[in-house]
């Protein structure tokens, strides 16, 4: 359960808040002071403070100054009522997650509550890179015995003693983000913040003020100065996800940041200067996009100082089990009760299945197994059918790229009337599926990762042009769950 302290002294502001929050899984206190606050805080260790700029005793700015010498990480969103935000502008100064105008927008103060609490939860969970499962003393953990996660582990010990630059390449569902977790965590700068930004799910035209925030007036809808993640995360770890993504003015920036330290605000053209260690994560092959002139060479090699390659889950299959296992007693945890097993057949069965989807497709389907088993067991008719029918293995990468695409066959294989009745019992079990566009769309995504996102290839091999490949990745909203161009 999620624990929410306002601190504001307007009756109407806590009735609000009561109303908007009144689901079992946020616990909400309220506080009319910030003195009284600061005695709520060690006692009941929220998750999230959203504290009001002007009250009475000691304000807003004051209350963030004395809550950042008991808790540097401690998240906070602050609210004002009035015109100018200047005061809230030297709260997030002083670390704020991130400011409100009264009265607020129900539905932007959810969300923005919501991406506060995953934050809050970023920085809390202690991400273990141990290859074993007797430990109890993590919610959270990168899993594997394996030679290449091994090879993982031992950077990630590397790393926790120096301030490098990584960049940590992989897949998607391979577990980029928990590895730059477990570099905040076991790192110099576990004490100051730690702020994720997934850079494909951020519209092209708001990454740069997400990133760097923007001076009033910069564009249409800047009716306030706003502070970027760079600057509410000085001092910490900032991790940039499919940095590949960026638009190369962005990528300017961020060079510079790396370079010098410093920046200025979108409209702006005083420096800031802030102190960020910067982990980069990217699914896409960024030498290719450097050859293409699609990222800047220079940022590559200031991004490229310390590498970590994810493998893949088809190349790490020992791991498997391991995996297994792990999300059977996280879910058992999360419902309360011993966790459930599985018979040795429904492992073999997932041992042999290609994973496109990697390590958090695997998880999607126990949690799907766990629902649909019948009893205290996972049997293998509890998986989902494609699993139980197995995938034959891509063929394995050459040294120099991917391997050529075979060209389509002339005629469909002879197995495919038992492949159409597959996916018919697929339709069968889920009746409000809409079989046609359901199969279209699950092709075009397992196309896109097989070539790794390259949409010519992924034409190519689907046997139709790029320009239907575009149109479709758009109807289909594929493009933010791949985080592809």
């Amino acid at each position: 359960m999620d624990k929410l302290l306002l601190i504001d002294d307007e009756t109407d502001v806590q009735y609000s808040f009561r109303r908007i929050f009144d689901q079992p899984d946020i616990e909400l206190t309220t506080a009319t002071s910030g003195e009284e606050g600061l005695k709520i805080i060690p006692r009941l260790k929220p998750d999230l403070v959203i504290m009001d700029v002007r009250m009475g005793g000691i304000n807003g700015l004051e209350t963030l100054r004395r809550l950042r010498q008991l808790d540097a990480k401690q998240m906070v969103i602050m609210m004002t009522a009035y015109g100018t935000t200047q005061t809230a502008i030297e709260a997030m100064k002083l670390g704020a997650y991130d400011y409100l105008l009264k009265p607020f927008d129900v539905p932007r103060l959810k969300q923005i509550v919501l991406n506060a609490l995953k934050a809050a939860r970023d920085m809390k969970q202690v991400v273990s890179y141990e290859p074993l499962l007797e430990s109890e003393d993590y919610d959270v953990g990168i899993i594997g015995r394996s030679e290449a996660m091994q090879d993982v582990f031992k950077v990630i010990g590397q790393l926790a003693s120096s301030d490098a630059t990584a960049l940590i390449t992989g897949e998607s569902g391979t577990g980029k983000e928990l590895v730059a977790r477990a570099i905040y965590q076991h790192g110099k700068r576990n004490g100051r913040p730690f702020l994720a930004i997934n850079c494909a799910a951020i519209p092209e035209n708001l990454l740069e003020s997400e990133l760097f925030g923007h001076e009033r007036g910069a564009f249409t809808g800047a009716t306030a100065q706003r502070i970027g993640k760079f600057e509410q995360c000085d001092g910490g770890t900032i991790f940039l996800d499919e940095i590949g993504d960026m638009t190369l003015s962005t990528q300017a920036k961020i060079l510079r940041v790396l370079q010098s330290g410093s920046f200025e605000r979108v409209g702006g053209n005083q420096p800031i200067q802030v102190d960020v260690r910067v982990i980069a994560a990217t699914h896409k092959p960024l030498e290719e996009a450097v050859a293409a002139r699609e990222f800047r060479e220079d940022l590559f090699y200031r991004l490229n100082v310390v590498r970590i390659h994810i493998p893949p889950l088809r190349d790490r299959r020992t791991d498997i089990p391991l995996l297994v296992n792990y999300f059977l007693k996280k879910f058992g945890q999360v419902q309360g009760r011993a966790p459930k097993s599985i018979v040795a057949p429904a492992v073999e069965m997932l041992e042999r299945f290609h994973w496109p989807g990697n390590v958090r497709e695997l998880e999607n389907v126990m949690q799907r197994a766990l629902v649909m088993a019948k009893g205290e067991v996972i049997l293998p008719g509890d998986l989902p059918q494609l699993i139980s029918n197995g995938r034959a293995p891509a063929a394995p990468e050459r040294a120099g790229g991917p391997a050529p695409l075979a060209a389509p066959a002339a005629e469909p294989p002879a197995d495919v009337t038992a492949l159409t009745r597959t996916l018919f019992l697929w339709a069968r079990e889920n009746p409000k599926l809409k079989i046609l566009p359901a199969v279209e769309r699950e092709l075009i995504i397992q196309a896109l990762l097989e070539c790794k996102g390259n949409q010519v290839r992924a034409a190519k091999l689907l046997g139709i042009s790029r320009a239907t490949l575009r149109k479709r990745v758009e109807k289909f909203d594929i493009k933010q769950e791949l985080a592809i161009q």
